[in-house]
């Protein structure tokens, strides 16, 4: 439970005046500044423990070793598009966990948890950025509910992965993370690629919403070499970070306005950019967004195709992601009234049904299985 400072800090709030005409020259769009508790704080508040560690070291070697093709199994990220009830997400991460259990000769599945929401225009961003789910913006409290979150599905030996979409958020979470990934809005961004190049696990960051896979080529690059930039340390001051590159990201092909991108040609292409840029020659297929054509029924039938193509062992795929919860589909989020939700639904992108999916990893691992065999 959060001390009582710690609870000062999350309430305090500056107002910003603008009867100062020096002020007034500053904020002028400014309504409000309000504390933000530190890393440190909430890392303090809701510490690993040595079977988390255990989790997430261990899930970040795995990872890394079937990016390098030292493991044959395919990495396998998936869960709710972005999660806004942690009861029904740890739920969900509940049976994921048994079944990844039964399929982990095969495959190594990571969880996917992620609470930021990136936003074509307005909507709701997240539960860090809102976790009462009506536009109060109690950020500090939706930072204690993600990390904790975090902790336990780590628990339950599951590894996790997030998108990063603020470049602050990963000082208070990136510890019990396995893989993170970058969104296609975001994919351009100097800022994320040298925050990518900072992070301590393997980074998928995908093509553009247009369907440009330079980008994200030209993002691993960038990702790859060492940075200097501004940033926050453990105890939230502003601090110059320097990094020495991340060699574990990869690109992730989710298609885009343009359709689809999940075949074999662009997969062929894609690993051809890479090799031309000097960087190993790894892809991750998004079944969901641009390659279901934002259709969450389609998202089974790409990864049956995916599935068939493993099977016969065609090089550079390492790993799929789907966009899964235990109810199908999506509903509509009205502020302020989320007693009336589905339990288990997703309020952003629809999703798969937990039935379908857990029989999707079946049909994954024995892709594997007869991959091996050829």
């Amino acid at each position: 439970m959060p001390n009582d400072a710690s609870a000062d800090i999350a309430n305090a709030a500056t107002t910003v005046e603008t009867s100062d005409p020096l002020t007034a020259l500053d904020n002028r769009r400014t309504m409000r500044m309000s504390p933000l508790l530190s890393p440190a704080l909430l890392r303090a508040e809701h510490p690993i423990d040595p079977g988390i560690a255990k989790t997430v070291t261990l899930g970040r070697r795995d990872t890394v070793d079937i990016l390098d093709g030292r493991d044959d199994r395919l990495l396998v990220v998936v869960g709710p598009c972005s999660v806004h009830d942690p009861a029904a997400a740890l739920h969900y991460a509940r049976l994921l966990s048994e079944h990844a259990q039964r399929v982990s000769d095969a495959l190594c599945i990571v969880m996917r948890v992620y609470f930021e929401k990136p936003r074509t225009t307005l909507g709701w961003k997240g539960l860090i950025n809102d976790p009462d789910l009506d536009g109060t913006y109690a950020v500090n409290k939706g930072l204690r509910l993600a990390r904790q979150l975090l902790l336990d599905i780590s628990t339950l030996g599951l590894p996790v992965g997030c998108e990063f979409l603020d470049p602050i958020t990963p000082q208070y979470i990136a510890d019990t993370v396995t893989w993170g990934s970058i969104g296609a809005r975001t994919a351009a961004s100097q800022v994320h690629r040298q925050l990518c190049s900072a992070l301590s696990m393997p980074v998928g960051i995908k093509n553009s919403t247009e369907g440009d896979v330079q980008v994200a080529v030209d993002a691993v690059r960038a990702a790859s070499a060492s940075h200097v930039f501004p940033g926050i340390n453990a105890d939230g001051l502003a601090a110059l970070v320097t990094t020495s590159g991340n060699p574990d990201c990869h690109v992730i092909l989710r298609g885009g306005s343009s359709g689809p991108n999940y075949d074999a040609e662009t997969v062929s292409d894609t690993l051809s950019r890479l090799r031309k840029a000097g960087l190993p020659e790894r892809v991750i297929i998004d079944a969901s967004h641009g390659n279901s054509r934002k259709d969450h029924v389609r998202q089974a039938a790409v990864v049956r195709e995916l599935a068939e193509r493993i099977a016969t062992g065609e090089h550079g795929i390492v790993g799929l992601m789907m966009e899964s919860f235990l109810e199908e589909g999506r509903q509509d989020l009205a502020l302020g009234h989320r007693d009336e939700l589905v339990y288990g639904q997703s309020i952003t992108d629809a999703c798969l049904s937990w039935s379908t999916t857990a029989t999707l990893l079946d049909e994954l691992a024995s892709a594997v299985r007869a991959r091996r065999g050829n």
